[in-house]
């Protein structure tokens, strides 16, 4: 089959490698029909996650028609349409039974490796290194998905993959950040990063109750589309975040604040250089601009809502602001088995349009260029989905 594999810094390349094989009775393949390069993804591409090593198949946002069947699969038939929870969860474990699919015990394969690094596993992931289980990823023909009697959810007929790719991962980590802020009626929310996550976080946060959204970036066509769906916006470049947030709050501050960013931050001045040369060296891994900004900025007793990606350590991070001003943070990667029968019936119903976020269909041939201009905000880009039955004009 053809797949797209990482091939080092900044460089990725679609090979032929073998198919893969049902390995266990709970095992299911995926021909798929749908893939999508996600913001996480540039973090692999751009070698800044560990353990990703080369001819590894990358990629975490899928869905198909299920080809293959392990004996103990019965939720699902051959034919079905499904998508894949970008999380492996096995379904029976004690962080499974509590909801916490993204902290399951038993599917990271290599769970000494991130036991090392963070004192207990989260679960594994797709295509996406090493320490989390070294799965192959989506960005491919087909797919092998282990636990496919937990992980699989049939699609009705009807809709569209572009209505529900989405639910693989950035919809249910948009609504689960916004979760997260425990947002109350009247609650005014600051989203830091109009990327895909942070898209789906403001309408999930209106969604949730929030009367006002204000969005925070750079990029004129991701604020744009953040006005599109009812927030107001601040580019970052023009004005000093923190200070127009307590103008338009009447110096309380936002209820909530959100880092939809996370470990590639861009800062500003001093702090950005330092950020930047301290992640560089491998003084630390992660740069947490946006995480500085939104616990100064949040009001007293208010909530951090942490979607964004962090892979290590953190500088300079104001903890005295953070416990001084009686500060909640909620974060983790998104426990997406959680929220797909809900947001599944929240597409279904008409509350939101997830195609609203696609501005590239490529072929999974042309998902090189896809990267290369979703990480240099070329072409006006800010979603991709690659199919892999496309054929390129």
């Amino acid at each position: 089959m053809r797949a797209l594999c990482w091939q080092g810094n900044n460089k990725v390349g679609v090979e032929t490698v073998p198919d893969p094989k049902i390995l266990n009775p709970r095992d299911a393949i995926i021909k798929i029909t749908s893939t999508a390069i996600c913001g996480s993804d540039l973090h692999l591409y751009a070698g800044m996650i560990p353990t990703v090593q080369k001819g590894d198949i990358i990629g975490h946002e899928f869905m198909g028609e299920v080809v293959e069947l392990g004996s103990k699969v019965n939720n699902v038939k051959i034919g079905d349409r499904v998508v894949v929870p970008f999380s492996i969860a096995c379904g029976s474990c004690f962080f499974c039974n509590r909801d916490l699919w993204s902290l399951c015990d038993n599917s990271n394969t290599n769970a000494w490796i991130a036991e090392t690094a963070m004192g207990h596993t989260p679960s594994g992931i797709y295509g996406y290194a090493h320490a989390l289980g070294g799965y192959a990823g989506g960005q491919a023909e087909y797919a092998r998905v282990p636990f496919a009697d937990t992980g699989l959810l049939k699609i009705p007929d009807g809709l569209t993959d572009e209505q529900v790719i989405f639910l693989t991962d950035i919809f249910p980590t948009g609504y689960m950040a916004a979760e997260n802020c425990n947002i109350q009626p009247g609650d005014t929310v600051a989203i830091w990063g109009c990327g895909p996550i942070g898209q789906f976080a403001i309408r999930s946060a209106f969604m949730l109750g929030a009367e006002r959204v204000i969005a925070i970036d750079r990029v004129p066509e991701r604020l744009a589309m953040a006005r599109a769906g009812g927030a107001e916006t601040l580019n970052f470049d023009e004005v000093e975040v923190g200070e127009a947030l307590k103008e338009m709050t009447g110096g309380r501050g936002p209820d909530s604040a959100m880092d939809a960013v996370g470990m590639e931050a861009h800062g500003k001045g001093f702090e950005g250089l330092y950020d930047k040369v301290m992640q560089t060296v491998k003084i630390q891994l992660d740069r947490a601009n946006v995480l500085r900004q939104a616990i100064v900025a949040v009001r007293k007793g208010g909530t951090v809502s942490l979607p964004g990606d962090y892979i290590g350590l953190v500088d300079q991070v104001p903890m005295g602001a953070f416990m001084n001003k009686g500060l909640t943070m909620k974060t983790g990667q998104t426990h997406i088995h959680k929220y797909l029968r809900p947001l599944l019936d929240r597409v279904q119903k008409g509350d939101i349009d997830p195609t609203f976020i696609i501005t590239h269909i490529l072929p999974l041939e042309q998902a090189p260029h896809g990267y290369e201009i979703f990480q240099q905000k070329k072409d006006s880009c800010i979603k991709i989905v690659l199919k892999p039955g496309l054929v390129a004009a």
